[in-house]
């Protein structure tokens, strides 16, 4: 059986790299064959596996550095159908790319926004004065290299890919720079693992509303290892929780947890229960 796998794409990004990393953990554990399916967007990888164009996606979901990808949770937000079947945790390396020969000459810089910002105190001392453009992707940011003034923040093997000069190395702001993705799919079944991740609305925008749902996981010594709000888009104000929990939906607590929290919470949707994987960056090759 061969799986799709959708991605941000084009060739060369870095979740082109986890979803390659990914197909090879696939192909030892599992021997499972694995087809990459770029898509022009995180959201629209998230939406093929939805409509079933992909079996599928591997998207951001945290990075070390910048934090959630909001882009990832919004979207999974509203395609409540898909689970998260394995989470991986892969370096970042970025690379400063042009065909100028100094630093002195480059006035603009093209990446995408997460990858401009892990390397925001780089930038600020190096090229103090140049022009950021956010692009779609950081492959995408390679389109608008031209040969004077532009240079482009991207992987090196998009470098290699595009056979495209690096004209400055170890650019990320912290060189343990890290992105944590998620492996997300159809598959209703809920996995066992060592973290469950959900999310949920409150009745009403009250004194002690967060604290109730919070406190279902405290008074059961259920440790919570990321927290954070993102606004419903309804009205100014009113916000969705997303949580990540330390458990195993088999343990009897985490099953009394998630069962008493629907008491609390206006709409919840579990995300997943799944294993973190260390992966590193696929051997880079020209093509």
């Amino acid at each position: 059986m061969v799986v799709s796998i959708a991605h941000l794409g084009p060739t060369g990004t870095n979740a082109e790299a986890a979803a390659l990393a990914y197909a090879n953990w696939l192909a030892q554990y599992s021997g499972q064959e694995a087809v990459l399916c770029p898509c022009p967007s995180i959201a629209q990888s998230l939406h093929s596996v939805a409509q079933k164009e992909a079996d599928l996606a591997v998207v951001p979901i945290e990075n070390s550095i910048q934090g959630s990808v909001t882009m990832t949770l919004d979207t999974l937000w509203k395609l409540e159908q898909l689970k998260v079947q394995q989470a991986l945790v892969m370096p970042i390396r970025h690379l400063l790319l042009s065909w100028v020969q100094s630093l002195e000459e480059v006035k603009i810089v093209y990446s995408h926004p997460q990858a401009l910002a892990q390397c925001q105190s780089w930038l600020e001392r190096s090229l103090p004065m140049v022009k950021l453009v956010p692009t779609s992707s950081t492959t995408e940011a390679l389109r608008y290299l031209d040969q004077t003034e532009t240079a482009a923040i991207a992987s090196e093997r998009a470098a290699q890919v595009y056979k495209l000069p690096i004209l400055a190395k170890e650019i990320t702001d912290h060189q343990d720079n890290c992105t944590r993705f998620w492996a997300v799919g159809l598959d209703r079944v809920m996995k066992q693992g060592d973290y469950i991740s959900l999310a949920f609305s409150v009745p009403a925008n009250l004194p002690g509303a967060l604290v109730k749902p919070l406190s279902v996981f405290a008074n059961r010594g259920i440790n919570l290892s990321r927290i954070e709000s993102r606004p419903t888009k309804r009205s100014l104000g009113e916000y969705l929780f997303f949580i990540d929990l330390e458990g195993n939906v088999a343990d009897k607590s985490v099953q009394a947890a998630l069962k008493e929290l629907e008491n609390y919470t206006r709409v919840l949707k579990i995300f997943g229960s799944y294993k973190v994987v260390p992966v590193e960056l696929p051997e880079v090759k020209s093509i």
